[in-house]
């Protein structure tokens, strides 16, 4: 099992306060729903403190560490360089934390996009990141907190749904693996 009392401190030193308040809070989130769904408590534990423990680094390092650890970047990560901290998270999460565990570590790289067929952890460490009580932004948030703890799929898509429409009407362009992921789930 992980030290998760380590991962904090660790964790406390290396993020801005704001980032910080926002990683226990996934954690938290993390655990609740692992009790709701019958998942690996201390798996969601360390996956919510970990996923994004790359975020401080800005866009350019975060491609560098791709390179450098040959990490697959598609068309999208190298014109949107932030969106690496998951990835370049998972493998600071096995080189520097010790994870070895897949399925923490699949969570930690799809907390941002989601994928296609996601595991169950892959899914609430997803929909911990956009539920943690620090967020307040989004729309229908307290409607899709509640969602979450009755129908983890129907919350993942509305999770999914809500982003796309928000990067629509944003004029962003969408990333295709969220695309994807929409769209597997939708069917």
């Amino acid at each position: 099992m992980y030290n998760i009392d380590d991962i904090r401190a660790i964790l406390k030193n290396k993020l801005s306060e704001k980032r910080y308040e926002h990683t226990l809070g996934v954690e938290y989130t993390a655990a609740a729903l692992a009790m709701r769904y019958g998942a690996d408590m201390n798996k969601a534990r360390v996956a919510g403190l970990l996923h994004d423990c790359a975020k401080y680094f800005p866009g350019e390092k975060l491609l560098a560490k791709c390179r450098k650890h040959h990490l697959e970047i598609n068309q999208y990560e190298q014109d949107y360089p932030e969106l690496l901290h998951a990835k370049v998270g998972a493998y600071l999460a096995s080189s520097k934390y010790g994870v070895q565990d897949e399925e923490i570590l699949s969570a930690i790289t799809w907390h941002t996009t989601g994928r296609p067929d996601m595991t169950l952890l892959d899914k609430i460490i997803y929909i911990a990141d956009y539920i943690e009580p620090n967020r307040n932004k989004a729309p229908d948030l307290d409607e899709i907190r509640e969602l979450a703890f009755k129908d983890l799929d129907e919350c993942l898509m509305t999770i999914l749904s809500h982003t796309l429409s928000y990067l629509k009407e944003k004029g962003s362009v969408i990333d295709p693996t969220t695309f994807a992921t929409y769209e597997y789930y939708r069917r």
